[in-house]
């Protein structure tokens, strides 16, 4: 009986050695006596064989450190597919609206705000209105389309700007805050290339690894005095607002108008010019946006902006039938303060009033009428001659 048979005993790295060693020379003892025939046969078992004690000990080496649990085939490596799968990146698709895995509990940080319909079509008409002025600016055949509306934290588009590129701040002169305008690198040439007579049909001519020339920046400021004058426009149904420019950067960082973990609703807009063109985005902080808020939560835009004219009417007939209080002044006397804290009991008020003075019909504080006072039974009463008009230039 060897020693991994006896009960109760472990085997040791000496007994496994003999074990081996003995398992070696049955094997030779067989090698020798099935002959040259079956050399090849007896190779192949023994390997088997050891193959197989290998295993074995392979598990019992397993079981000794996993409790029994067979820890080689529980380990796997995930695939490329899989761990882009876990993080929630697809490189197939350009634009991954649905994110998942990691990249939606990164995402879901943010914090969601809320819709603005309005701003929507204030954009809308920016597309139609731009269409026609980029076209008498430029005179070329000029297409502008609107790609996406979406909220972003302003660090993470500060981060997310491609360069080259050109980022003009503008200000609300009526809001008292400011945004930003992002002209890309290709835009810029393409624009460029249109004003100082390029020819049609052939692309914009790019030199990358150098700042922008002070006559690309001119015209590139022009463009955006453009922009901002139908951004203006745009906004002038809802409410009136001067967009005003300011400077023109191209550091990200020298563009900074809000804090980075502040919202902001960014535009982005595309702009063919037959076999040019390029993207503009427009960046409205939501703390500029905050004096037109109720505005912008409006759903259509109409001559009332919202009113509800059956809300309206039905509070106008239901003040008809509201009972006001009516006080008739007969006179009315100023006096000093001491004379009145030395009343007492007795004391007596001289009035100017005469039964043919007028009387005054005031509503609280706000005279309505003016009359005479009579005798209507038993009853005091005013005869009403005359309206009083109100002086709307008194405050």
């Amino acid at each position: 009986m060897t020693p991994a048979d006896e009960p109760g005993r472990e085997v040791s790295k000496e007994d496994e050695e003999a074990m081996m060693a003995e398992w070696a020379a049955m094997v030779d003892d067989d090698e020798g006596e099935a002959g040259a025939a079956g050399g090849g046969e007896g190779e192949g078992d023994a390997d088997s064989i050891a193959a197989e004690w290998e295993a074995m000990l392979g598990e019992e080496e397993g079981g000794d450190d996993d409790g029994g649990g067979g820890g080689r085939e529980s380990t796997r490596v995930l695939n490329q597919d899989e761990i882009d799968s876990l993080l929630g990146f697809d490189e197939t698709e350009e634009i991954n609206t649905d994110k998942s895995g990691i990249q939606a509990i990164l995402n879901s940080a943010l914090v969601s705000y809320e819709r603005l319909p309005m701003l929507e079509v204030v954009f809308d008409r920016l597309v139609r209105m731009m269409s026609t002025s980029l076209r008498n600016f430029t005179s070329d055949n000029v297409e502008v389309s609107l790609d996406n509306i979406l909220s972003l934290r302003f660090g993470d588009y500060l981060n997310s700007i491609p360069l080259p590129a050109m980022l003009s701040v503008f200000k609300a002169e009526e809001w008292d805050n400011s945004g930003l305008l992002t002209i890309d690198s290709s835009m810029i040439y393409s624009i460029v290339d249109v004003l100082l007579g390029g020819r049609r049909g052939t692309a914009a001519m790019r030199i990358e690894g150098r700042p922008y020339t002070t006559i690309e920046r001119n015209l590139v400021e022009r463009l955006v005095h453009v922009v901002l004058a139908d951004l203006s426009a745009a906004f002038d149904p809802l409410s009136p607002v001067t967009f005003r420019f300011e400077r023109l950067e191209t550091n990200p960082r020298f563009a900074t108008i809000s804090r980075p973990a502040n919202a902001a609703i960014v535009a982005k807009l595309r702009i063919d010019m037959e076999d040019r063109g390029g993207r503009l985005e427009l960046l409205i902080p939501y703390a500029t946006l905050e004096p037109v808020r109720e505005l912008l939560l409006q759903m259509f835009m109409g001559e009332k902006f919202g009113r509800d004219s059956i809300w309206e009417t039905h509070l106008a007939e239901e003040m008809w039938f509201t009972e006001v209080e009516m006080e008739a002044i007969l006179d009315e006397v100023d006096m000093p303060l001491r004379h009145i804290l030395n009343l007492e009991v007795g004391s007596q008020i001289m009035f100017n009033a005469t039964p043919d003075s007028t009387v005054m019909l005031r509503c609280g504080d706000v005279p309505m009428f003016a009359g005479r006072m009579g005798r209507r039974g038993a009853n005091i009463a005013i005869r009403v001659d005359r309206k009083v008009r109100q002086n709307k230039s008194a405050t």
